[in-house]
């Protein structure tokens, strides 16, 4: 990846403009790298963002409403996430026995150990251009511009 007018041969009105086209862009490319980082295991990037939702809950099982509250991108499609986990005996419901009409969602032991198996460089592998100062800079920069 190298420099946005090249890469799709545009030239654009203003830097905001370029920014704007950038980011989405960078979002695609993003996307791109992830999901063919995750298909190996069989899992999309938006499972593997629920099942570490659950290991950080730390064996405490969470309402569907609040995994989807934390979940980085937000899907409409996240209980359909979850079957698919739970199909695959990675998660579990669990009926709470306070309120019949709740379900909670956990991650199982054998969740657990799959997540093990990923390894956690797909951060390293998409930011290996950044120093930590550009990195938090770019943060920033992101974080202002919402």
């Amino acid at each position: 990846m190298g420099d946005l007018s090249k890469d799709i041969n545009s030239t654009f009105k203003t830097s905001k403009v370029k920014a704007l086209i950038n980011i989405i862009y960078t979002a695609n490319w993003i996307a791109s790298h992830q999901n063919d980082f995750f298909k190996p295991y069989g899992i999309s990037p938006q499972q593997y963002n629920i099942l570490r939702i659950l290991k950080g809950a730390e064996g405490t099982a969470l309402k569907v409403q609040t995994i989807k509250e934390r979940m980085i991108e937000r899907s409409p499609n996240a209980t359909r996430l979850m079957d698919k986990l739970c199909a695959k005996g990675y998660i579990e419901r669990c009926p709470s026995q306070e309120d019949r009409r709740v379900v909670k969602i956990g991650i199982t032991a054998e969740g657990s150990t799959f997540l093990s198996t990923i390894p956690n460089t797909l951060n390293e592998i998409l930011l290996k251009q950044l120093t930590e100062a550009e990195a938090e800079q770019l943060s920033a920069l992101l974080d202002k511009m919402r």
